[in-house]
């Protein structure tokens, strides 16, 4: 039985609130290379009973960071890191957000025990109730709601807040009891992951220890700088590229901090018009002859008409639309620069430079496909790959983003879910409105349509309810309706947004007072696994989320059976010993004890699909082809199946977003600025946004150029009104030039804070971004907003 919390814990958690500067709170930020003793001479920092290795669990798409806490009589008094490369691979060197960890666990929005609603949803008003009273009422929600509508009804919903392992026990009840509404996609990744497979058949790309092969690198939407600047992430091996003589161009709307550290040249571009950039510099290649035509006939479907597949329309390839042969229209570079804002000798050099340079990695990240048509960068960047050769070799890559497999995966049985509907995640507020009406033309997998709408949301770990999902001003109001979603459950460990819309909100323990298995992420060198073992007594009146399904399950009369009789700890045992079955000499649960963190060694680096360009007959990709499809059959066939081929054309190429440089000129007139939300090195996604230690490091603002600042008469730090239609947003702003003329910034991530007049006083970006599924993966379009900006 894990341990409850004692009073003495809690007196000593509540002197840590009060005088976290006594705890030494300079000193968290430390790099740790200094000795122990040295150290805490020198800060006054109590020297530690222990330290406990732990995993970063955030999700910041290179998570796995190491931390290594120091504890003084059950309190984390200090946090540092990895401090020596034991595998071959760089240490695992946590970022300030991993360092900043003792303000996240000892933070006074931390949630303290079960309560139930008694206000409005939204209104944050509630009452203490007993563990046995949350699981009663839990349970009898779940036994009423699937009994009146059925399993599709019930929706776990998609977070990003926790590590893996820890969401199990949910589908695993849910599983017993009849099965639940799946879903299938991300927030962050929806397009990409679904985009992806119809060029390639799969998603990989060289491993980003091959970027120092290269001789030049065009980043694309890609900021590891902020988003990844742990130990081992990519930007490590981007900064041995640079320090190797690799030349590195960046392409962003923003001069991020990847590219004020790395970029040899930054060309800023207006968001949404990526594919317009990527045709006309195809147009370049193809018209001055630089493009690799054998590469295209012996491993290409679809590039020139002479290569597309049999029953595909005439003058359809990627060429004769570059070409203008079946549209009239050219994709010139004077075409592109009055779209993108790049000026067209920029384009043409751009063009020339990345055609003749070899090998030459063109790299893209998540921030570009989370656009309205956020399907066609991620397949129109790698026909440039394909046009310049660069596939399948050292140094290039396949125009995606840098992975390598990762280290085994831990699992904890869940069963099979009965359900097999499963819905794209972005649209679940859809689904609660009119879930009926969805069908597989909506996205809908597994079945032909729904059979009820979502009436029950348990939402772990997660601040997608309101927060992270876009109109949060519309999803107010859904969700204000208690006749439309009849019961939400939120388990987490703070106060956040999406909490306040809980009927039921219980708390969590972090994942530094609980047993967890963890690994590391497979897009930058992954090859790590962790044992989290708790290294404080729990805080407060929180349960571990198989403490709450073991509860209810024993309310509904399946404890037995939910349990196995096994204990959590019992749970992990299973799932590594079954780890070491599959992975010889991977270490048992007791070596695992002594040294919780599993290294891999370092390898070669991969090259993807290196083997398909040396024998594609014996090779072939997972393509129906087996080559690379430019044209894809598919994509025709399911354009023509759900009536929107003009946003969902077999070829990649640039389609105009609702809201960009080509929207109506009379919504341009009154929202002349495009926003965007970059992921901000003090955030991961919501995580820490209420940390005041990052907060201090960099606080939310707006950033806006300088010339569009004048016109308006707003001075640097000045209070600000950001709107639309959709909403109002009252933040502080930064004029500069790191932002090209026309777009605005507001790093996404800020927890929603309306006031008495619903405008939102904290700069939460999706009060004034738009709900509209793109139209393949029906994912997330954050970056397509037009607003207008004045100061306040």
């Amino acid at each position: 039985m894990l341990p409850e919390i004692s009073r003495r814990s809690f007196l000593k958690w509540s002197a840590v609130v009060g005088a976290g500067a006594a705890l030494g709170g300079a000193a968290a930020l430390d790099t740790g290379l200094k000795p122990l003793a040295r150290t805490a001479e020198a800060t006054g920092t109590p020297v530690p009973d222990k330290m406990v290795w732990q995993q970063c669990t955030v999700n910041c798409g290179g998570y796995s960071c190491a931390l290594r806490l120091h504890v003084k009589d059950d309190v984390i008094v200090r946090v540092d890191t990895d401090q020596l490369d034991r595998s071959g691979f760089p240490a695992m060197r946590a970022c300030l957000r991993g360092r900043a960890t003792r303000k996240f666990v000892y933070n006074p929005d931390r949630l303290k025990q079960p309560m139930k609603r008694v206000g409005k949803r939204g209104e944050g008003k509630f009452e203490p109730i007993t563990w046995d009273e949350a699981y009663t009422l839990i349970a009898e929600n779940l036994d009423r709601i699937i009994k009146t509508y059925g399993n599709q009804a019930v929706f776990n919903h998609y977070a990003s807040g926790t590590d893996g392992t820890s969401r199990t026990p949910i589908p695993r009840l849910l599983n017993m009891l009849g099965g639940y509404l799946g879903y299938y996609g991300t927030y962050s990744s929806a397009c990409y992951t679904w985009a992806a497979p119809y060029t390639y058949g799969s998603a990989g790309c060289n491993s980003a220890d091959d970027l120092v092969n290269s001789r030049l690198i065009v980043l694309f939407a890609s900021n590891p700088g902020e988003t990844q600047p742990g130990g081992g992430n990519e930007f490590h091996w981007l900064m041995q590229a640079k320090r190797a003589g690799v030349k590195i161009i960046v392409v962003d709307p923003r001069l991020s901090d990847t590219a004020k550290a790395l970029a040899d040249e930054w060309i800023p571009i207006r968001p949404t018009t990526d594919n317009a950039l990527i045709d006309a510099m195809a147009y370049v290649m193809i018209t001055e002859n630089l493009h690799d035509q054998a590469f295209l006939d012996k491993y290409c479907v679809g590039f020139d008409d002479a290569h597309l597949p049999a029953g595909a329309p005439p003058k359809s390839s990627y060429k004769s639309y570059v070409l203008g042969e079946a549209d009239g229209v050219p994709k010139t570079p004077e075409w592109a620069e009055a779209i993108t804002g790049v000026p067209r000798q920029t384009i043409v050099r751009l063009a020339r430079e990345i055609a003749i340079t070899k090998p030459c990695a063109l790299l893209q990240h998540y921030g570009w496909q989370r656009n309205a048509y956020g399907e066609q960068p991620v397949r129109g960047l790698p026909v440039l790959m394909a046009m310049t050769g660069n596939i399948g070799r050292s140094g290039g890559g396949t125009g995606l983003t840098p992975s390598r497999k990762g280290a085994p995966s831990p699992s904890i049985p869940t069963g099979t879910n009965p359900v097999k509907a499963q819905i794209p995640v972005f649209m679940w507020t859809e689904a609660i409105v009119r879930g009926k009406e969805l069908t597989a033309k909506d996205g809908v997998l597994g079945a032909d349509k729904l059979d009820a709408n979502i009436k029950f949301i348990w939402n772990y770990g997660g601040n997608t309810l309101i927060n992270q999902h876009s109109d949060a001003g519309a999803t107010h109001r859904i969700l204000q309706d208690e006749s439309l979603c009849e019961f939400i459950v939120v388990h987490d460990v703070m106060m956040t947004p999406s909490a306040r819309y809980a009927d039921l909100l219980l708390p969590d323990r972090t994942s530094y007072e609980r047993l967890h298995l963890g690994r590391g992420s497979t897009n930058v060198m992954g090859d790590r696994f962790y044992l989290g073992v708790p290294a404080i007594t729990p805080l407060f009146d929180a349960k571990t989320n198989y403490e709450v399904c073991a509860g209810v399950a024993a309310k509904l009369g399946i404890y037995d059976q939910f349990t196995e009789g096994k204990t959590w700890e019992d749970w992990c045992r299973e799932a590594i010993a079954a780890l070491g079955e599959k992975n010889p000499g991977f270490p048992t649960w007791e070596k695992l004890l002594e040294d919780p963190i599993v290294r891999g060694t370092q390898e070669k680096p991969v090259i993807a699909f290196a083997s398909f360009i040396a024998d594609p007959e014996s090779n072939p990709l997972k393509t129906p082809s087996g080559k690379i499809e430019i044209y894809s059959e598919q994509l025709a066939r399911l354009g023509a199946e759900r009536g929107n081929a003009d946003e969902l054309p077999p070829i990649p190429k640039y389609v105009p977003a609702w809201e960009g440089p080509n929207a109506p000129a009379e919504l341009r007139e009154k929202y002349p600025l495009q926003l965007v939300g970059h992921h901000t090195k003090r955030r991961v996604h919501s995580t820490h946004d209420n940390n005041p230690w990052l907060e201090e490091v960099e606080p939310q603002m707006l950033t806006i150029n300088e010339i569009d600042a004048a016109e308006r008469g707003i001075r640097d730090g000045d209070m600000v009104r950001v709107w639309n239609d959709r909403g109002e947003v009252h933040v502080r702003c930064r004029v500069s030039k790191a932002i090209m003329p026309g777009v605005v910034d507001l790093p996404q991530g800020a927890w929603y804070t309306p006031n008495a007049n619903g405008i939102d006083t904290r700069g939460c970006i999706n009060v004034l971004t738009k709900y509209h599924p793109t139209p393949g993966a029906k994912g997330n379009p954050q970056h397509t907003n037009l607003v207008q900006v004045a100061k306040l």
